[in-house]
């Protein structure tokens, strides 16, 4: 039979209620009892019910943790770092796949249901409307990965893809490309748009250069193979900006399928330093993005909101690097 709170009490010589504020964070109970409990508690094994504490608090410690992409490998990365940041901070993280999903209605009324104390939306894709219905909602939401803006509305902790962009766009001029592209994410996706938008406007002041610009179905490895395969069956550029690493490896593919090699032939830089661009046979030149920094970030919002619910919304941006590896040619010294 489970041990129960009522077995703790009549151990302890207390109360049930003493027992449970024992383990109420913030509850009134002095230390003696606290003792006498934590005695009992650890001579029958008992672990306080989480679902039944949350009846008694009015907060149940789930955080929903919101996705639209679970085919990209750094979302592997980055809900392991999600996941364990809200367990590590006595946090319960629920995770919810939305692929496909755009209007936030249903999402809500999915969490409401589950009485989420509040909300991570982890998506370069989804628009911020997305995370402001939570908050309309009055649930605490923070979006992770999402646009910059001045005025956002909602917690927003990620980079500046306009600068991510023009990261880019000077890499590839410091290395003499006179052909440039960008093979962008979905059309759609504020992440794309951003990033193309920065790479076009540091490349506006070298005329000299030519650039031309796509945009992949999705940030996916097959999305990225496919747009490549198509861009070389025309004119393609000397060297592209790939809106992720996973594009990029796609990309890779299709070079390579077609008996041309990388960068002897075709540049590549990604984003995000995702783990596996980093293996030997990928070996992916990329804009590391600070996921860890972010996802801290994120956790660290969402708990400040948990304390005060009405504070104001802030955005948090991170700066990027370039990670040289090799699918770049080097840069020549001109001294």
């Amino acid at each position: 039979m489970a041990v129960t709170l009522k077995d703790v009490a009549e151990r302890a010589g207390v109360s049930r209620s003493a027992v449970s504020r024992a383990y109420t964070s913030g509850a009134s109970v002095s230390a003696k009892t606290r003792q006498k409990v934590e005695q009992a508690a650890a001579e029958l094994g008992y672990r306080p019910n989480a679902l039944a504490s949350s009846l008694t608090t009015g907060r149940t410690k789930l955080i929903g943790l919101i996705s639209n992409n679970f085919h990209n490998p750094i979302f592997l990365e980055v809900f392991d770092l999600l996941t364990r940041g809200l367990q590590e901070r006595g946090l319960r993280p629920l995770l919810v796949n939305l692929s496909g999903e755009r209007q936030p209605q249903n999402s809500v009324q999915m969490l409401q249901q589950y009485s989420v104390d509040g909300v991570i939306v982890a998506s370069s894709t989804l628009p911020l409307s997305f995370a402001r219905a939570f908050r309309e909602a009055g649930v605490p939401v923070v979006h992770a990965f999402g646009r910059h803006s001045s005025n956002p509305g909602v917690h927003v902790v990620g980079i500046d893809n306009i600068e991510a962009g023009r990261i880019a766009a000077r890499e590839l001029i410091r290395r003499s490309y006179t052909h440039v592209g960008l093979l962008g994410g979905p059309k759609e996706a504020t992440s794309s748009q951003d990033r193309r938008t920065g790479f076009l406007a540091e490349l506006e002041q070298y005329p000299q250069i030519r650039v031309q610009s796509c945009f992949a179905d999705a940030y996916s490895f097959e999305a990225g193979r496919l747009q490549m395969a198509r861009l070389l069956e025309a004119d393609p550029a000397e060297a592209y900006f790939c809106g992720d690493d996973v594009l990029s490896i796609g990309a890779q593919s299709a070079i390579t399928s077609a008996g041309l090699s990388v960068p002897g032939d075709i540049g590549l830089i990604g984003l995000n330093d995702m783990e596996i661009a980093g293996w030997q046979n990928i070996d992916l030149t990329t804009i590391h993005q600070p996921i860890r920094q972010i996802i801290t970030a994120a956790i660290d919002l969402v708990e400040t909101m948990l304390e005060d619910p009405n504070c104001v919304p802030e955005a948090r941006l991170f700066a990027c690097s370039v990670v040289e590896r090799g699918t770049l040619r080097p840069v020549v010294d001109t001294a």
